[in-house]
């Protein structure tokens, strides 16, 4: 079966190959991605998916299902197609697209045979809103067995965490004033700004390592005679985990409270972009991804590292068991969110970087698709559960693991 999900994807790579280069040479960013769009719901349709677009009120967000009417696993994968500013696509969304795509195709030649439905997501704006967060609020991944993407890098790398991420906008409202003759009429929104900042570097010495705070002033007043009564401040505010997160957010905003009562001004903030949870990376699953993309003729994945960025496939992970792995592009010396790795992506390397992620998603797909069933014919219990080695922070796909013969059933799954 594996091999012919692999000569399925091969025999494709000429249309995987054209839908990574149509995205570089037509970037597009967060939120107007409207040739991505039709290029993929078109290439869907085609392929006998059932698209709807938008989805949620997201207007270049949708869903492409294949249902192979058989019961089985439901298997997410994600396309993302966002670019970024001046840089097109130095984040590789554009190969995310292909292996998921081509991910897709290949399970999709065996899954009449096997059962089970595949749900492709496109999902808008990572870099900026994050919509897979909404996704998740509005209750999408209801009847999603697991959630995968591979994302393209310098190097390969097993998923691992990421940070989570609120970002929140503080509004400083103040009195005009003429600033030299007559300073004590007004007050300062500006001045309220600027403690804040000091405030939020003082509270940098008593957080833990893993919390990030940065930010930027985004307006801070009209003209040097003038009393500012109106400033704002844009921060992004990150932590290892959703809950310790909450933690600092609430004494930024004291913070906020703090300075504006200073300065005899008044404060208002609100989220200015979604919230990013941490990434939960589902070990099993992980296993099997890594084992399937060796197959796929990847010598080197380096282990997990502590993630110090923020995606919304964290979001993903909270609600099913999901991964987020790394594909080598061939290139270690590679910086993401560059020129050169945009241009990277339409290589031959960056070719052969589709081929291997999409087949190691849909063979991991596979394996998932095959266990659950074999698990069911053995009596064992489906659903996921609560990973305890995880601190109860992620999954377990018992399917796996369960039995007395759990060893000998993980080989015949990897392999």
């Amino acid at each position: 079966m594996k091999d012919r999900i692999n000569n399925e994807i091969s025999r494709r790579m000429e249309e995987l190959a054209g839908i990574s280069r149509y995205l570089y040479e037509n970037p597009e960013l967060g939120d107007q991605e409207y040739k991505a769009v039709k290029l993929l719901t078109d290439f869907f349709s085609k392929n006998g998916f059932t698209v709807e677009c938008p989805i949620y009120g997201l207007e270049t967000t949708f869903r492409a299902v294949y249902d192979s009417k058989k019961e089985g696993a439901n298997i997410a994968f994600f396309c993302e197609y966002d670019a970024l500013p001046q840089i097109g696509h130095g984040c590789g969304h554009n190969l995310i697209s292909a292996m998921s795509a081509g991910a897709a195709l290949g399970l999709k030649s065996v899954l009449d045979e096997i059962g089970g439905k595949i749900t492709v997501f496109g999902t808008q704006a990572e870099e900026t809103s994050g919509v897979k967060g909404t996704l998740a609020d509005n209750g999408a991944y209801e009847g999603i067995t697991v959630a995968m993407m591979a994302h393209p890098s310098a190097v390969s790398e097993e998923s691992g965490s990421s940070l989570a991420l609120n970002a929140i906008k503080f509004e400083f409202f103040g009195k005009t004033a003429h600033a030299a003759a007559a300073p004590e009429k007004g007050i300062n929104a500006l001045d309220g700004v600027i403690l804040m900042y000091n405030g939020i570097n003082a509270l940098r010495q008593h957080v833990t390592s893993d919390v990030r705070i940065h930010g930027i002033i985004s307006s801070g007043g009209a003209a040097p005679n003038i009393v500012p009564d109106y400033a704002e401040a844009k921060f992004y505010i990150r932590a290892r985990e959703k809950r310790n997160l909450e933690e600092v957010v609430a004494k930024v905003k004291n913070i906020a409270e703090g300075a504006a009562m200073m300065t005899g001004a008044t404060v208002k903030y609100g989220k200015f972009e979604n919230s990013y949870d941490d990434l939960l990376t589902n070990r099993t699953l992980s296993e099997l991804f890594s084992a399937n993309l060796r197959a796929a003729g990847e010598s080197v994945i380096r282990p997990a590292s502590e993630g110090v960025g923020s995606i919304d496939m964290g979001n993903v992970s909270h609600a099913v068991p999901a991964i987020h792995p790394w594909i080598g592009i061939g290139d270690p010396s590679l910086i993401i969110h560059s020129k050169e790795f945009a241009d990277y992506t339409v290589t031959k390397q960056g070719e052969a970087a589709i081929k291997k992620g999409a087949y190691a998603l849909a063979a991991t797909a596979y394996d998932v698709i095959v266990s659950r069933r074999s698990g069911k014919r053995s009596g064992r219990s489906l659903k996921p559960q609560p990973d305890e080695n995880l601190s109860g922070c992620g999954w377990q796909l018992s399917i796996i693991f369960e039995g007395a013969d759990k060893e000998q059933e993980k080989w015949e799954v990897i392999n």
